[in-house]
């Protein structure tokens, strides 16, 4: 019997794991995909961000939203996918419940772009993660289950939803743990996704089969889904995986199907039989003209793309001179990155590579720690206080003082916590009469 507890990082077999990844990120765009209501509904009450088109009211016609289009093309080309020059929506037909329209406004067998890839490091080494397709459509509305009955908020149906297909490349959950962070660090990047699974904004489906080792034809796979951070991905994967090795050895059919991910049981479950693309009927939308995208705009698209997280890990090492490891910790949160460089850029010591170490053991020994400590994101750091912080670096020296001498001075677990709840109109001045305290000794 399969314990839902256990948790392998590398399962040691005669089979080989084969896994693809569907991630599905809403874009950060204002207005819904095919209408114009505001996708900034996340305090508000159910059902405020409707209109007969997300409402899906016979008779009305969707509008497509460019700014959607820009951000699943900057993302494509971000993921070295090529761009075609016509494109088309389809309509994907299955009835259930939080489905406003009876039906999914998609892309089918002509995408937004196709055939890219995403290289991650495993185990010491580079390996190159095809990307199938990345493709436009719109998210469906929310189920909220209660006991005996379901509501639907629709404020979510409608939203921007942009899908990456990855091939089934990766040989190991931990690898596709590696693929999904990555991903999420890309998209964070050129802004076009918040990037956080615990609020949906960031989805993962997982396929996973499994083969003899050295046999070419892929086995049957099962869909996992209901996987809301990269821990879940992993675990939910070692446990699929084990599951399917243990139904192989004792010779039972491995079933094609979708089954969701129990996190407090630490198991997948049954949920139904996998679809088939025939069994969506897909067909070209009728309500929507095809895409012509023009060379010219694919590549001022391209232009406005941002330093990208490799590009950056490479100039922190080259420029600044951090160890590989240390430009990694720096550029996996893109705030914590240009955080880094607002105060490289304040402080006042004449060694730009000594002052990048100060500035970095600074930043991940006095901030990163306690605000994990405190549990509250470094993007909190990108408040108009942040000079505050800034002041505590201008001179080189202070940084090499022992912490024992300006600790007590100023305690950073209180100065977190009073910056971080939005207190700080005093600290300017407690810092300047701290700082002058500091080079008296």
């Amino acid at each position: 019997m399969l314990s839902g507890t256990q948790h392998t990082t590398h399962i040691d077999t005669d089979y080989e794991i084969v896994i693809g990844l569907e991630v599905h990120s809403q874009l950060l765009t204002k207005s819904k995909m095919f209408c114009s209501c505001s996708t900034d509904y996340a305090n508000d009450a159910p059902n405020t961000h409707v209109c007969p088109v997300c409402m899906g009211m016979p008779g009305v016609l969707p509008v497509i939203n460019q700014q959607a289009v820009a951000y699943t093309i900057m993302t494509a080309l971000a993921l070295n996918c090529s761009i075609p020059e016509f494109s088309k929506f389809d309509r994907k037909n299955y009835s259930y419940p939080d489905l406003m329209k009876g039906y999914q406004i998609s892309q089918y067998d002509i995408p937004l772009s196709r055939d890219g890839y995403l290289t991650v490091e495993h185990d010491g080494q580079a390996r190159e993660i095809g990307i199938t397709r990345v493709h436009l459509e719109e998210d469906t509305a929310r189920l909220l289950h209660h006991e005996g009955y379901s509501l639907v908020d629709i404020n979510r149906a409608g939203t921007p939803l942009m899908e990456i297909v990855s091939e089934p490349d990766m040989r190991s959950p931990e690898e596709a743990r590696l693929y999904m962070q990555k991903l999420r660090e890309i998209l964070v990047y050129l802004g076009v996704s918040s990037g956080r699974m615990e609020e949906g904004s960031l989805r993962c489906d997982a396929n996973i089969s499994i083969r003899p080792r050295g046999q070419q034809t892929l086995g049957v796979k099962t869909e996992i889904k209901n996987m809301n951070s990269f821990r879940s991905v992993e675990r939910a994967l070692e446990y699929e995986a084990q599951r399917q090795i243990e139904m192989a050895r004792a010779g039972k059919t491995i079933h094609q199907e979708t089954r969701g991910w129990v996190e407090t049981r630490g198991i997948t479950v049954p949920q139904r039989s996998k679809e088939q693309a025939h069994d969506y009927r897909y067909f070209p939308e009728p309500d929507l003209p095809p895409l012509i995208i023009s060379r010219a705009w694919v590549e001022e698209l391209r232009s406005k793309l941002p330093e990208l997280p490799d590009a950056r890990r490479a100039r922190y090492s080259t420029e600044f001179g951090l160890s590989a490891q240390d430009a990694n910790v720096m550029t996996e949160d893109k705030a914590l990155g240009d955080y880094f460089e607002q105060v490289m850029a304040a402080s006042e010591v004449s060694d730009r590579k000594a002052r990048a170490k100060a500035v970095s053991n600074w930043l991940l020994s006095e901030v990163v720690q306690p605000i994990i400590l405190l549990s509250s994101p470094v993007r909190l750091l990108q408040r108009p206080w942040r000079i505050c912080w800034i002041c505590w670096i201008k001179s080189g020296s202070l940084v090499n003082k022992p912490k024992k001498c300006w600790m007590k001075l100023l305690p950073r677990a209180k100065c977190l916590k009073l910056l971080l709840r939005g207190r700080a109109s005093s600290l300017p001045s407690v810092i300047k009469v701290n700082l002058s305290a500091l080079s008296r000794k």
